[in-house]
């Protein structure tokens, strides 16, 4: 069963993700900040990470898809973001600056969420 990676610094949003992706039979492990979440990516090899951007720090979770890519990690990235509501800042994928697989606005629907991360599952396997 693939395994998802959850680093988000909202324990709500984390377990929400949590209870939807289970119930769909996936393994899910979980992080908080961006330095757990990158342990969590050396230890559980997760299948996908799904990331918050902003966390400890407003850019953490760009940080964190940057670090992940220049390290070669080519697990797919969704990163689910309010920060488009909360600063209006218009963020998209970008191999460079924001390496993720793709966006997603929170709140997110559990039938949004699980139609993406399949998605994301079958690309990064054709990969």
């Amino acid at each position: 069963m693939p395994r998802i990676l959850v680093v988000d610094d909202d324990p709500d949003v984390v377990e929400a993700c949590r209870l939807v992706l289970e119930r769909e039979g996936y393994d899910v492990f979980e992080a908080n900040n961006r330095v757990d979440g990158m342990a969590q990516c050396a230890d559980a090899k997760p299948d996908l990470i799904i990331l918050d951007v902003m966390m400890d720090q407003p850019d953490d979770g760009i940080v964190m898809a940057q670090m992940l890519h220049f390290e070669g990690n080519k697990t797919p990235i969704l990163m689910l973001t309010s920060v488009n509501k909360v600063i209006g800042l218009e963020l998209g994928a970008d191999d460079e600056v924001v390496p993720v697989a793709a966006f997603c606005e929170k709140p997110i629907e559990p039938a949004t969420l699980v139609r993406k991360v399949a998605e994301l599952l079958k690309k990064g396997g054709e990969s």
